[in-house]
């Protein structure tokens, strides 16, 4: 038998000192949340939000607590704003180390009823949304050398499905093959790909949904968390903003032996 022994070394995690990471959606909710743990570890955060109220006073509460932050206004379904606003990352913040396509919304309908004009607002979100953030921060990492990490907010809805989410999870599982094929062309370059896929999280977001299923299905917003939400989970618990923040700090201090992969963060809702 081989004398194999086995060294963990907890204390030797990457640091995130100056990194820079950029969140798109990072005006509120997940993504601000998500910033401000990547802030926390030292990290300088160009925040990316369609709204530019919402971003500068995301950055301008970054900022306020010591750290490096700048608001970032960016529709992320038009080119030519994801190409600016990379740009601007790079040029006013030393670099892009961490590019984490964050930008959401969630519309639900029958797919019966549901009018093309929304499914494709929904493709330029998710689906657009992630592939040009993800073009211009691969170019960018190649281009010097340096690699990088890319990560995507996908959903346990990136590997099930639920009724009435029809362009959600259609744009969500395409966030794994993205990925997918990125691991393998990044990683000669050292560029790494990781995909958050959360259950339930109480935002705004999820808040909305609760009286517009309820109304779809005919039945209770009560019901609608009880027994459609939580219903799986191990605990009956919607999973936090902190558990996602875990989740990406998580993957941000990746060697590169988990690239290509996607973790269900979901209290057992979705396990895979």
């Amino acid at each position: 038998m081989s004398n194999i022994s086995y060294i963990i070394k907890g204390d030797e995690k990457m640091s995130l000192t100056n990194q820079v990471v950029l969140i798109t959606g990072a005006g509120s909710g997940i993504g601000l949340n998500c910033a401000k743990a990547f802030a926390a570890e030292g990290a300088k955060i160009a925040v990316a939000d369609i709204n530019a109220k919402t971003a500068e006073a995301a950055a301008k509460e970054l900022c306020d607590c010591g750290k490096t932050a700048i608001p970032i206004i960016m529709d992320v379904g038009v080119e030519a704003d994801v190409e600016a606003g990379v740009q601007k990352c790079i040029d006013e913040l030393g670099g892009l180390d961490i590019a984490f396509s964050n930008a959401g919304m969630q519309l639900v309908s029958p797919i019966e009823d549901f009018p093309f004009a929304d499914w494709k607002k929904m493709m330029a979100i998710h689906a657009d949304g992630a592939f040009l953030i993800s073009r211009a921060a691969f170019r960018y990492m190649k281009k010097t050398g340096k690699g990088g990490k890319i990560i995507y907010m996908g959903s346990a809805h990136s590997h099930v499905a639920s009724p009435l989410k029809s362009p959600y999870c259609f744009a969500k599982h395409g966030l794994l093959g993205l990925a997918r094929v990125l691991a393998k062309e990044g990683a000669a370059h050292k560029i790494h790909t990781y995909v958050i896929c959360p259950g339930f999280v109480k935002t705004p977001l999820v808040e909305k949904q609760i009286p517009e299923q309820a109304a779809a299905l005919g039945i209770s917003e009560e019901d609608v968390v009880k027994t459609i939400m939580l219903k799986d989970t191990i605990d009956g618990e919607f999973t936090s903003l902190e558990d996602v923040a875990n989740c990406a700090l998580f993957f941000a201090q990746d060697s590169g032996a988990l690239s290509g992969q996607s973790l269900i963060v979901s209290h057992g809702w979705c396990m895979k």
